[in-house]
C-alpha cells in the first residue's frame, strides 16, 4: 500500500504541474435495471438504479518512451451495498524501448479471443458485481516485462498480492443462492492474499493466425465455493487454491471467416480440470446493399468435469448474431443464446450500443434465463430476467 500511495502522489504532482501536458478523459453513466419477476430470495432488490464514474489520465514524456496511466473507477448503487464500490483500474508507469517494455504498478491485461467466455484471461480478478457477463476486471499489482522479438513477444509477470473476487451482497441481484459470504474467505497458501504469483505468455502472428501460449502459477482467480453457516444462515464460503494453469488461444482470419479457440488445463490440489471454447464467426458484408455487416457466431463450450462443473457452461453451444451498422453513431448489437446440449437450459442475451451526438452513448443489455429442473447451475437465476438501460456522458 505504501508504494501505491507513492505512485498516487507522483501522479498528483504531474497533474498539478502547469508545465506538464496531461491528457484527461472519462465518463459518467446512469444505469437502471428492470427485473420482470419477484426474486427467489425476498431480501433481494427489485428494479435498481446506480451511477458510475471513471476518469482516465495519461501522460507521456522522454519522446514517448515513458508514460503514466491512472484510471480510477467508482459506482454508487441503490440496492446492493456490495455493488457500491471503488477501484483503481490502472495506476502504472511504463517504459517503452525498441525491443522491450516495462510496466510497474496497478494495471489490466486482457488475454482471449472467443465470444462466450475468456478462459485464458487470468491476470486480473473479475469484478463480478459490475456485470453478469464477468467482463469487468479489477486492477492488479504487477511488474511486467515484454520482450519483443522477430519470433514473437514474451510477456513475463510478477504479481505481488491477490485481490478477492467481488460478489453481490444480500440484496444483490442477480446472484447465486445461497449467497457468497466473503467474511468466510480462506486460502490454501499460508500467505493468503500476500502470495506472489508468476505468469508468462508467448504471442505471435503467423500469416493469418494469431497464437498465444500462456502459463500461470499462483492463487486461482476463481474460488471454490463450499456450503457453510454464517449467523445461522446457509451461505457459500470462498476458498482460493494454488493452481498451475496452461493456456492456448488462437485466432485465424480467412476472408469472411474468423476461427477462434481458447483452451486451458488447470491443475490444483483440490480441483483439476480442462476447459475449452472454440468456434467461428462468419460475416456477411454490406447486407441488403447497405453499409451494415451481419456476423454469425457459433461456439462450443466444454468442461471436463461435466455435470460436476461449477459453471453452467460445461457442454453447451453458443449461437449469435452480430449486427454492425457502420454508421456515424457506431450502432451495433449482439444477440446470443447459449443452450445446454443435454437439457433444456438456455441463456439468452442482448447487447446493443449507439452514440448520441459527440458526447453521449446509450447501451442496452438484457438477459433471460431458462433453467432445466435438473440444472443446478442456472436455477439461482431462474427469476432474474432483466433489462439494463445505461446512458453515459463521455468527456
Amino acid at each position: 500500500m505504501g508504494k501505491l500511495l507513492q505512485l498516487t502522489a507522483a501522479v498528483l504532482l504531474i497533474v498539478s504541474s502547469p508545465a506538464q501536458s496531461v491528457d484527461w478523459r472519462g465518463n459518467v453513466t446512469v444505469q437502471e435495471r428492470l427485473f420482470f419477476k419477484p426474486p427467489i430470495d425476498p431480501r433481494q432488490h427489485g428494479d435498481n438504479f446506480s451511477v458510475a464514474a471513471q476518469a482516465e489520465m495519461y501522460h507521456e514524456w522522454d519522446d514517448g518512451k515513458q508514460n503514466i496511466s491512472f484510471i480510477p473507477f467508482a459506482r454508487l448503487d441503490q440496492g446492493d451495498d456490495q455493488r457500491t464500490h471503488a477501484d483503481i483500474r490502472e495506476l502504472s508507469w511504463s517504459y517503452i524501448a525498441r525491443d522491450y517494455e516495462w510496466t510497474i504498478g496497478f494495471s489490466k491485461v486482457f488475454w482471449g479471443v472467443t465470444e462466450a467466455q475468456h478462459l485464458v484471461d487470468i491476470i486480473n480478478q473479475t469484478d463480478q458485481v459490475e456485470d453478469f457477463d464477468q467482463e469487468e476486471k479489477l486492477g492488479q499489482q504487477m511488474a511486467k516485462l515484454s520482450l519483443i522479438r522477430d519470433w514473437g513477444t514474451v510477456d513475463l509477470f510478477v504479481l505481488p498480492g491477490f485481490r478477492e473476487r467481488t460478489f453481490p451482497g444480500v440484496e444483490g441481484r442477480p446472484r447465486v443462492i445461497p449467497r457468497v459470504e466473503k467474511n468466510l474467505t480462506s486460502y490454501e497458501s499460508s500467505q493468503e492474499d500476500k502470495h506472489v504469483d508468476l505468469a508468462a505468455r508467448w504471442s505471435h502472428a503467423i500469416g493469418d493466425m494469431d497464437i498465444g501460449l500462456s502459463w500461470f502459477h499462483g492463487t486461482s482467480r476463481l474460488p471454490i465455493l463450499t456450503p457453510a453457516q454464517y449467523n445461522g444462515e446457509i451461505v457459500l464460503a470462498p476458498f482460493y487454491q494454488i493452481i498451475d494453469q496452461a493456456g492456448l488461444d488462437m485466432q485465424l482470419t480467412r476472408g469472411s471467416w474468423l476461427w477462434k479457440l481458447e483452451a486451458i488445463n488447470l491443475d490444483g490440489n483440490y480441483v483439476k480440470y480442462k476447459r475449452a471454447t472454440g468456434g467461428f464467426e462468419y460475416t456477411f458484408y454490406g447486407i441488403a446493399n447497405t453499409a451494415a455487416d451481419l456476423g454469425l457466431v457459433m461456439e462450443y463450450l466444454y468442461d471436463s468435469r461435466g455435470e460436476l462443473a461449477t459453471t453452467p457452461f460445461e457442454d453447451d453451444f453458443l449461437t449469435g448474431l452480430r449486427l454492425t451498422l457502420n454508421d456515424a453513431q457506431s450502432t451495433d448489437a449482439l444477440l446470443g443464446v447459449i443452450k445446454d446440449r443435454d437439457n433444456s437450459s438456455y441463456l439468452f442475451s442482448l447487447e446493443a450500443n449507439r452514440r448520441i451526438g459527440d458526447s453521449w452513448k446509450l447501451s442496452i443489455q438484457a438477459n433471460k434465463f431458462l433453467a432445466d429442473g435438473l440444472d443446478q447451475s442456472l436455477k439461482s437465476f431462474a427469476e432474474d430476467d432483466y433489462l439494463q438501460i445505461e446512458l453515459g456522458y463521455y468527456f
